[in-house]
């Protein structure tokens, strides 16, 4: 293959031949290795370069908040996405400036006019399960109980909080506001909202005529005589605007009452909270002071149904026609 001739060596590759002087020969091999060197750097900085060290995953940091079942409830310290399946909620998420984490709500959101881009996800009484898993919120917030029991477990299975209020009076309400203000990240501007509120109700006792209170029935809905009883806000929502409930030794919040037990309340006002099939006092009023002296008023349902920051509204309009204004 090769063979010395003179100084110099000769390869022969194939049908080639190439001659180097030993000084040649010195030279090229200090170059291999100089490019061999350069070589593995190069391969060493490529090999570094994809290397990517997997981060440490971050502490997500949690805090326990108590709903009104009692139910202590593990929530991010930042929550940034929430759901609402009642009206009275959404508004209060509004309220305390915290209406970008909505990313679903009932089909009875309304109120302020942006809760009506959210995206729907209930009626309030039907959620649907699916779309609010889909959604993966960090946390539901939901109205009383009985929405609750429906979907509780299923939620838990996806990690997703469920975080409920049931406000029974106006301090109930104060607390709710509160409470999701803090959740949502917006303490300062919830008790914004609430001293504003207090301040409001504080005035209208101030304004209030002393005496003899009128027994003031609250009509929920015509037909089914729904009204309010002993455990619903809407008693205490009476009692500071300067009425008394007639039904506020009855059980539960809202029960339904029969025509003869309507007939024999005979209540000095009447307050229907006015939606489309509660315009009217039931028949059984007909013969009630309310009835004969013109002392029945419609309050917006939206208003008075809704314990968040509006109910406010529906006391000082009630307190207002209390004392004939």
């Amino acid at each position: 293959m090769f063979g010395l001739e003179g100084q110099g060596v000769r390869f022969l590759m194939d049908t080639y031949f190439f001659k180097v002087t030993a000084k040649e020969l010195s030279i090229k091999k200090s170059t291999i290795l100089n490019l061999l060197a350069a070589a593995v750097l190069i391969f060493a900085a490529v090999l570094t370069g994809c290397y990517r060290p997997t981060p440490a995953a971050r502490e997500v940091k949690i805090r326990p908040f108590t709903d009104d079942l009692g139910r202590t409830v593990q929530l991010p310290e930042k929550v940034e996405t929430a759901v609402s399946l009642a009206p009275n909620l959404t508004e209060i998420i509004f309220a305390v400036d915290a209406g970008d984490t909505l990313i679903g709500a009932t089909t009875f959101c309304n109120y302020p006019v942006e809760a009506k881009s959210i995206r729907r996800v209930s009626d309030t009484q039907k959620p649907n399960i699916e779309s609010i898993i889909a959604l993966k919120p960090q946390v539901v917030f939901v109205s009383t109980a009985s929405q609750l029991e429906a979907f509780t477990k299923t939620l838990d299975q996806q990690r997703i909080a469920v975080f409920v209020t049931d406000p029974k009076s106006l301090d109930g309400i104060y607390k709710s506001i509160q409470t999701i203000g803090e959740i949502l990240g917006n303490p300062e501007k919830a008790e914004s909202v609430v001293r504003n509120l207090k301040n409001r109700v504080a005035d209208v006792q101030k304004s209030r005529i002393y005496g003899s209170a009128p027994r003031v029935f609250v009509q929920i809905d015509r037909d089914s005589l729904y009204t309010i009883g002993r455990e619903s806000y809407i008693t205490d929502v009476i009692g500071r605007a300067g009425g008394v409930s007639a039904t506020e030794n009855l059980g539960g919040s809202y029960p339904n009452i029969s025509r003869e037990t309507a007939l024999a309340m005979n209540p000095d006002v009447i307050v229907i909270s006015e939606s489309d099939n509660n315009r009217e006092p039931n028949e059984a009023f007909r013969n009630s002071p309310a009835v004969k002296n013109d002392r029945v008023f419609k309050i917006n349902a939206d208003l008075l149904s809704r314990p968040g920051p509006r109910v406010v509204d529906a006391l000082e309009k009630i307190a207002e026609k209390l004392k004939g204004k």
